[in-house]
């Protein structure tokens, strides 16, 4: 039997015009942070939008938070919350900015160096400030989950943390929002949300049907909305089961009680580090890599998901596997998303790079068995060539 417990604080608000009830789900006497990334939000009145909504709270905008969002840059937003004696965040973008909107909360009580908020996966964090989401980007879940990954640029580091005080209080989930995303970023998205779920069900069986069930029409639901989404940008059913399909992926549930992964995404954030990879390249390079390298490992839950996934119940064992895998990549690829290490113009001398990076940061013993080790990954990175 599954032992575990499931929380999730997060209030959703999903649908067109849902920035309107932002009113109601701000403290009425917040002093309010908006933290965004590029131009976008305020080039297509996002921001504005946001800001009419808050009223006559007082409101300052920090952005400029970069897709891998960076510990230098966060901490000059620390700076502003502190001088500006600011009590409640809100994040307005993808799960870049929700994720450096995170960190930011945690660090700005943080006793000591914020970086070892990182250092030591959230252990030590004590309070955190409140904020909310208005989500721009269907992709990485973070809009409903308390984990985040920030990078180090000094350092060429990039770590997660996790913790359960810096849950999002709210999210406001507006499928409209995406349909000026460019479709690179809608396949990122995509490609994202599924290695998510991978992660979370490509393990091995522990007599979990629910889960199983929930994670592979999670895995269908984005192979088809995938390519709808990029073929009919303005799409509101399309984008918002996008959205949606995105959230679920990574709010806990699917992962409740059963074994996890997570080998593909440490590969990916030394890639990202020393690279500059979009983080969901990296997953679409790593995924097929790891799949077929760790076959074995994997083959009970390899051969259910070619079936319930892929419908691929014809032929011998090893084929059904081996096809699963191809149309794994087949699909990325299908989306605009290259999946070797080559056609990012990274060749094999990058493999004694990230080996070192992942025995410098402690990433020794991957996997759901955690018997991944570095002889393991360098296998899964040539693989990844």
């Amino acid at each position: 039997m599954l032992n575990f417990e499931y929380h999730n604080p997060t209030h959703i608000v999903f649908g067109q015009g849902g920035i309107a009830r932002l009113d109601g789900l701000v403290p009425a006497q917040a002093r309010v942070l908006v933290l965004h990334g590029g131009a976008s939000a305020e080039r297509h009145g996002t921001l504005a939008e946001v800001e009419a909504a808050l009223g006559a709270r007082t409101v300052r905008r920090f952005g400029g938070i970069e897709p891998n969002p960076s510990y230098e840059t966060l901490m000059q937003a620390v700076a502003l919350i502190r001088r500006e004696q600011l009590d409640f965040l809100l994040a307005v973008g993808g799960g870049s900015v929700i994720d450096g909107t995170k960190f930011i909360a945690a660090a700005v009580d943080y006793p000591g160096d914020p970086w070892q908020i990182l250092e030591t996966r959230g252990a030590q964090i004590n309070r955190a400030l409140p904020f909310g989401a208005v989500l721009t980007l269907p992709a990485t879940g973070s809009e409903m989950n308390d984990g985040a990954v920030i990078s180090h640029q000094a350092l060429q580091a990039k770590r997660a943390f996790s913790h359960p005080l810096v849950f999002p209080r709210f999210s406001v989930l507006d499928p409209a929002k995406t349909f000026t995303l460019p479709p690179r970023q809608i396949a990122n998205g995509v490609v994202d949300a599924f290695v998510h779920v991978v992660e979370q069900y490509l393990t091995y069986p522990v007599n979990a049907p629910v889960q199983d069930r929930f994670a592979e029409g999670l895995l269908q639901t984005l192979i088809e909305v995938g390519p709808q989404a990029l073929a009919t940008p303005q799409d509101a059913a399309v984008r918002a089961n996008l959205m949606w399909a995105a959230t679920q992926a990574l709010n806990g549930l699917i992962g409740a009680g059963v074994p996890q992964d997570w080998s593909t995404h440490m590969l990916g954030h030394e890639i990202t580090a020393l690279y500059g990879l979009d983080h969901a390249q990296t997953l679409a390079v790593v995924l097929p890599a790891v799949l077929e390298v760790r076959r074995e490992a994997k083959r009970d839950k390899l051969l259910q998901y070619a079936g319930r996934v892929w419908n691929l119940y014809a032929g011998g064992a090893d084929r059904r596997i081996d096809t699963a895998i191809a149309q794994t990549r087949t699909f990325f690829e299908s989306l605009g998303v290259p999946t070797r290490l080559r056609d990012y113009q990274i060749g094999p001398e990058a493999v004694p790079r990230l080996l070192a990076q992942l025995q410098a940061h402690g990433m020794t013993a991957l996997g759901e068995r955690e018997d991944m080790d570095l002889a393991v990954s360098e296998r899964v990175l040539r693989a990844s060539l």
